[in-house]
């Protein structure tokens, strides 16, 4: 059976992570440990970096897993 899809959100950003395409690669843990940590719960927490960083970083998932469904920069 395959996990939902799980999205953070706060007004800026919103970050979609679909479990199933997860290779656990872990460039998001080490890359930007402040947002992505797996010793909290939930394991993404956006409000911990700016916006363009995090949207920055999810550009780098390998594997699709992360994406970004909303952006909107502060004016």
């Amino acid at each position: 059976m395959t996990e939902p899809t799980r999205t953070y959100a706060n007004s800026l950003i919103a970050i979609e992570w679909r479990p199933e395409l997860c290779t656990h690669c872990q460039a998001c843990i080490t890359d930007l440990p402040q947002v992505f940590n797996l010793a909290s719960k939930p394991w993404v927490n956006i409000n911990n970096a700016h916006p363009q960083v995090i949207f920055e970083q999810v550009q780098h998932c390998p594997d699709g897993a992360l994406s970004v469904s909303t952006y909107r920069s502060k004016q």
